[in-house]
């Protein structure tokens, strides 16, 4: 006798107003398993996992929950259904204890101690059970984003979750950490729960899923076994086209120097020297990428050189030097310098999260004389000019007015890049581009950089994706520490040789063991940004 589904969906649809959401969709998840579930931004996965949450009421449509009719009104319902949902962007009380967070809400009656103590217990057993060990009285915002994720999925499975809903679980990630995730996802499915995993990127789809279901423009195109589909059929399936799954590109004809880093040194707030001496240099028409283990200097670069940080040392913008300290080394005076800067968090530094598209396509450069009328500015000519750059970055809906919130990931950044590349900087400072994005996003992305580089800009990438390091830059710095280990020419190198710069081994040193090699890229990660 064939088990009933995990999880059975009918005929759900839900709009919020004009916007179609999920339109009919009916999805079903055999228990046991891991299914996947992809599409491009704003297809309404996320809406449609929300549902089955109880984030969101359905319009209309039937949820089944191991073959029973099932209302989930709200998370408790879903929790008392045995769902636990791993949200991208993690539901932490950062200045809670890792034991206080994954009872929050779960408390045995009215005294903490007891739950506290049941809790401690258990913990200690799921993590033998599973893999999952995390320091108990560890503070949220004393860990790093890879074990802040283990305690969302420890909280699941304390609520007792047999079906484990994980959106884009990688999207904060470096890929050490993604392998972790995987290895524990496996070992979960191999005690029999049911997975559903959303996520952008296709080869994470193909090493851990059982089954794929695509998303597009809220319905439902297609349900295949992963070991019958291919990336780019997936690819094509998302976006309804073709889709290059590699960088086109023509080689780089480098001009002057634009950026000239010499002798940086940066301290984080606690004292920390994070930055030791970097050298750098990025010409006009040249994409020079930087690798490394996340922690290890990378947002410190990016900081300093988009004026959010202060350092010593030398660095000069087009021959002229730039300040490192003081009145004019924050972000307008880099602006007025000609540097445009994409942070690595987009929520957190690009974006006002409840200001509209439009003000947040205006943050930073409203004394432009194009945004003004007089001493005041003209918000009509600046939702023209957002309606504008929405057209031509895709962004959707096509809003200017809508909060950045109420946008998908991929669309919030797509306003970011609007906004930095579209003012024509001399150099682009760029993080994690592609974090969080679709298949369909990454392809136009990495067009409007390589079509930046080829207008004659200087380009400064920033990525924990290796593969993107690779497809994208002309040349390649690693980071190590503090320090810059080596470059190299993308078509001289390979990721094991990156691998090594990455774990502080130079040509220069004698060989190293496995064992090694991993205790330093272990070490590496330990200044993780939180």
């Amino acid at each position: 006798m064939t088990a009933a589904p995990a999880i059975e969906l009918k005929g759900i649809s839900k709009a919020f107003g004009p916007v179609q959401a999920n339109k009919d969709i009916s999805i079903r998840v055999m228990p046991g398993t891991i299914h996947g579930i992809i599409g491009e931004n704003g297809a309404g996965k996320s809406t449609l996992m929300s549902i089955l949450y109880g984030f969101y009421k359905a319009d209309k449509g039937e949820i089944f929950i191991k073959g029973n009719k099932t209302q989930i009104p709200d998370s408790q319902a879903a929790i008392a259904a045995g769902i636990g949902m791993v949200f991208q962007h993690f539901k932490l009380v950062e200045n809670f204890t890792v034991l206080e967070n994954i009872i929050l809400g779960a408390e045995d009656g009215r005294w903490l101690k007891p739950s506290i103590a049941k809790a401690r217990r258990t913990l200690i057993e799921l993590a033998e059970d599973y893999g999952l060990h995390v320091e108990p009285d560890a503070l949220i915002q004393d860990i790093g984003v890879g074990m802040q994720q283990r305690v969302e999925i420890l909280k699941a499975l304390y609520r007792q979750a047999d079906i484990l809903i994980l959106d884009e679980p990688t999207g904060v990630l470096t890929p050490a950490e993604a392998d972790q995730l995987f290895r524990i996802l496996d070992r979960l499915r191999a005690e029999g729960k049911t997975i559903i995993l959303i996520t952008h990127k296709l080869r994470e789809i193909m090493d851990i899923t059982d089954t794929v279901s695509v998303m597009r423009r809220g319905e439902m195109t297609a349900t295949v076994k992963t070991s019958q589909t291919s990336p780019a059929e997936l690819a094509e399936l998302m976006v309804g086209r073709k889709v290059l799954l590699r960088v086109d590109k023509t080689p780089a004809t480098p001009g002057d120097i634009v950026l000239d880093v010499k002798g940086l040194h940066v301290n984080d707030d606690k004292g920390v020297e994070r930055l030791k001496g970097i050298n750098l240099q990025v010409r006009a028409g040249e994409i020079v990428g930087i690798a490394g283990v996340a922690g290890n200097g990378q947002s410190e670069l990016l900081e300093v050189l988009g004026g959010y940080a202060e350092g010593t040392g030398n660095i000069t913008i087009n021959g002229q030097e730039l300040d490192l300290t003081g009145k004019y080394s924050d972000g307008q005076s880099r602006r007025a310098r000609g540097i445009a800067h994409v942070p690595e968090d987009r929520q957190r530094e690009g974006l006002i999260m409840d200001f509209a598209a439009w003000e947040n396509v205006a943050f930073g450069y409203h004394h432009d004389a194009a945004y003004r009328s007089g001493i005041l500015m003209n918000n009509a000519a600046i939702r023209e000019d957002t309606e504008a750059k929405m057209a031509r970055f895709d962004v959707r809906p096509p809003d200017p007015r809508l909060a950045a919130k109420n946008f998908s990931g991929g669309n919030q950044q797509k306003i970011v890049l609007a906004r930095e590349i579209e003012r024509n900087p001399d150099l682009l400072l760029i993080g994690q581009p592609t974090r969080g994005v679709d298949i369909g996003a990454i392809e136009f992305i990495h067009e409007q950089i390589v079509a930046l580089r080829d207008k004659g800009k200087a380009v400064l990438l920033v990525s924990v994706e290796l593969d993107e390091i690779m497809a994208l830059s002309d040349r390649i710095a690693v980071m190590f520490d503090g320090h810059i280990m080596g470059e190299r020419l993308p078509a001289e190198t390979d990721e094991k040789d990156l691998g090594l710069l990455m774990a502080g081994i130079t040509d220069t040193d004698s060989p190293h063991s496995v064992t090694e090699i991993q205790e330093n890229l272990a070490h590496a990660g330990e200044g993780e940004a939180k």
